[in-house]
């Protein structure tokens, strides 16, 4: 890559070299990566000798997936959920996997030193599982909402299938997504950063600290740390002083309350930094300045502009809400619409037609252009280089990764294909065989819906961190094919969401595995071993809550009222049940969201040809789906965990980078890890200490909620109607 090629892309060529030099790297730079990034982390060595499908990795791999999943799944159904990260293991198993080899018997059980590729294979084997399959949102739902049980078989057929198509996706997607050095995925460059801190020796200059003690450093600062806002000061997690200058104010606490606009709002809790939208410390600089760009246009000036206008009654509800409303204002009780998991058309005319705040129907009407965007910007950007890729992915090899892994046997491309067309099939059958409501080309457009985006969708998630979903425009295109269906309607948009997004995931794990040379072959054994326990284990774990936990997923259920279930079952009633039809239909007062289809699809082309025109301009690092997609996360984000975010992203990703490189390079993706880590380790013993007991800190100002100190954020300006009294 030439110095022109780096400065396209927003590097400097000083720095760039500069970084080079100063990694731990022993290489010279022509045989590097050509990404700083990927040059400074990535070691460049390998020793194909080094076994990893070893037995410490099945039994370690076995054993983790059962944990993780189970405790996800257990955690899910909480009112406010809780995830272990697969960063909990990958930190764990090290330990683990050094007395393993210290203990068992040399030979088979133990062919030597605990190596960084049983490892990976370990962490690979946990990411798997650490995902609860979606398909477990249609068994809750089902069984507490619409009164149906397809049984176990039905279920398990139901969730592999949707939880392993995706691999057929990653088997094409690697020769685009995997192989070519530009295809950075920023998330694993925190992984290889711990993995290294874990195994790797370095050659520390005086005064350097070095990887594994930033991170322990980084790990137990933020544990202890976290135990302020996040129980002994929650306040601290939502400090909307803007709206605390007069809270009695309803406009003031619109534009100031955390859980509103929040202009002004901070947070001193990294969980609420982090939650919504991962780590600013992973996401590159050009793609967080395209997301604030969004983050403004849409949060700051559309939300006002529409709300304060009254455009479609808006002032009767919140600015941002996900709840569902009737026309005089009060919530709408959606489960009295369904009869037999279809819509009650005689309830519905009753009741009237369903209301949404502004805000949220934004963000829909951004998913639809973001999604047509996605389109275009990949045709113009990335259509030559693609078909490139595609005449020489037998035998070019990119960079030096790529180079190093050719010492390994490829995974055959009939095994992706093969696991594809089966899965497929059994899709099929179930959906058939159970009566989902969902006839067999239905399951085939849904698959291939996720076929077609799933390398744009790639692309902008290899180079940006961040994955645009597809869960709203599958639920609207099969929403207006088969209206009425509301176990249909969320069938369909979990074929077609998830296989897209479980390709992505099992792509990244190539990554990951490309970046730390592992035989591709064990990569393919390790994650099918992992989908296949967290789907068994998802689903004997979710039918033990269901049969034991009195009210679960309802008002009365306590801790574990299945928020994630609970809009599940309210997007099936919208998308299914009502349908795009009633919702942005001609006669819709929404129905002007269905134009931003064709504006996304237009928006990218005149920024293509500025860019030719002007490549040194701040124009051509305009990325519009990025800017389009920015809120996506909204709700249930709300836009100060976005300026929050941008805020830690401007000090690592920009200052730092910039002005302080060598020290970038070295511990940002360390610093990171470790952050991520120590919150892990931190809720989850929050969770064993007090949640599991029901206790919680002792009342004071600092334990109030944001309701409490803001109380009119989320009120509507116009009061609803009275309730007609019984």
């Amino acid at each position: 890559m030439s110095k022109e090629d780096y400065s396209e892309k927003g590097y400097e060529v000083d720095d760039l070299k500069r970084d080079v030099e100063r990694s731990s790297v022993v290489l010279e730079e022509e045989e590097n990566s050509p990404i700083p990034e990927v040059a400074a982390t990535v070691s460049t060595k390998d020793d194909p000798s080094l076994p990893a499908m070893t037995f410490r990795f099945w039994v370690m791999g076995f054993i983790f997936s059962v944990v993780l999943s189970f405790f996800n799944q257990f955690f899910w159904f909480r009112t406010v959920p809780l995830s272990i990260s697969p960063m909990v293991i990958q930190l764990i198993s090290y330990p683990i996997g050094k007395f393993m080899a210290a203990v068992l018997p040399k030979g088979i059980l133990n062919p030597g030193p605990f190596n960084v590729k049983e490892h990976v294979l370990v962490s690979m084997t946990a990411n798997c599982a650490s995902q609860v399959a979606y398909a477990i949102d249609i068994v809750v739902i089902q069984r507490i909402f619409y009164d149906q049980d397809f049984k176990f078989a039905a279920n398990i057929l139901l969730i592999f299938s949707t939880q392993m198509i995706g691999y057929g996706l990653a088997g094409v997607l690697r020769r685009y997504l995997v192989y070519p050095a530009a295809m950075i995925w920023p998330a694993n460059l925190v992984q290889v950063a711990l993995f290294n801190t874990l195994h790797k020796d370095e050659e520390l200059q005086d005064g350097m600290m070095s990887r594994y003690k930033f991170f322990s450093i980084a790990a137990i600062a933020i544990f202890f740390y976290q135990w302020i806002p996040g129980f002994m000061f929650p306040v601290l997690a939502s400090i909307a002083w803007v709206c605390w200058i007069n809270p009695k104010n309803p406009v003031l606490s619109q534009i100031g309350g955390s859980q509103a606009l929040g202009v002004g709002a901070l947070t001193l809790d990294w969980n609420m930094i982090v939650g919504y939208i991962g780590s600013p410390l992973v996401t590159p600089w050009w793609a967080q300045v395209n997301i604030t760009i969004g983050l403004v246009c849409i949060a700051y000036i559309l939300f006002p502009i529409l709300y304060y206008t009254n455009t479609w009654d808006a002032k009767r509800y919140p600015i941002i809400s996900s709840s569902l409303y009737m026309t005089n204002g009060n919530k709408y009780n959606t489960k009295t619409l369904m009869k037999d998991g279809n819509l009650d058309i005689d309830v519905y005319e009753l009741n009237g037609p369903l209301r949404i705040s502004s805000g949220f129907a934004i963000t829909y009407g951004m998913g639809f252009a973001g999604l047509a965007s996605m389109i275009t910007h990949t045709w113009l950007h990335h259509r030559h280089k693609l078909v490139a890729q595609w005449k020489q992915s037998r035998d070019h090899s990119e960079d030096i990764h790529h180079k190093l892994m050719q010492a390994y046997p490829e995974v055959p491309d009939w095994w992706y294909g093969t696991i594809f067309v089966v899965m497929t099939a059994v899709a099929v059958a179930t959906c058939e065989v159970w009566h989902y409501s969902l006839p067999w080309w239905g399951v085939l457009l849904a698959v291939a819906m996720s076929a077609f985006f799933s390398l744009p969708v790639g692309l902008i998630q290899a180079l940006t961190n961040q994955q645009p979903g597809l869960n709203i425009i599958t639920e609207y295109v099969i929403g207006y094919i088969l209206p009425g269906h509301a176990v249909a309607n969320v069938t369909f948009k979990t074929l077609g969401y998830i296989s897209m997004a479980q390709g992505l995931m099992f792509t990244s794990d190539l990554k990951l595995g490309h970046y730390m040379k592992v035989p591709p072959r064990g990569m393919f054994w390790a994650q099918l071993l992992g989908t296949v326990i967290a789907g068994l284990t998802n689903l004997i774990t979710a039918n033990w809550m269901l049969a034991t936990r009195p009210g679960i997923c309802t008002d009365d259920g306590g801790d574990f009222k299945c928020s994630n279930a609970q809009v599940f079952f309210s997007a099936s009633v919208i998308w299914g049940a009502v349908a795009p039809e009633r919702m942005f239909g001609a006669s819709s007062i929404y129905n002007p969201i269905n134009y931003f289809f064709l504006v996304g699809f237009i928006l990218p082309i005149p920024f293509y040809y500025l860019k030719k025109k002007y490549p040194e301009s701040w124009v051509a690092h305009v990325h519009i789906p990025i800017v389009l997609g920015a809120t996506g996360s909204m709700p249930p984000a709300r836009p100060f965990n976005y300026t929050n975010w941008l805020a830690v992203g401007f000090l690592f990703q920009y200052y730092a980078r910039r002005y302080r490189p060598e020290w970038h390079f070295r511990y940002t993706y360390v610093l990171a890890a470790g952050l991520d880590s120590g919150l892990a380790i931190m809720l989850f013993a929050n969770f064993l200490i007090f949640e599991t007991r029901q206790k919680a800190m002792i009342p004071w100002w600092g334990t109030q909620e944001p309701e409490d100190l803001c109380p009119l954020q989320n009120k509507p300006l116009v009061a609803p109607d009275p309730l007609p009294k019984h």
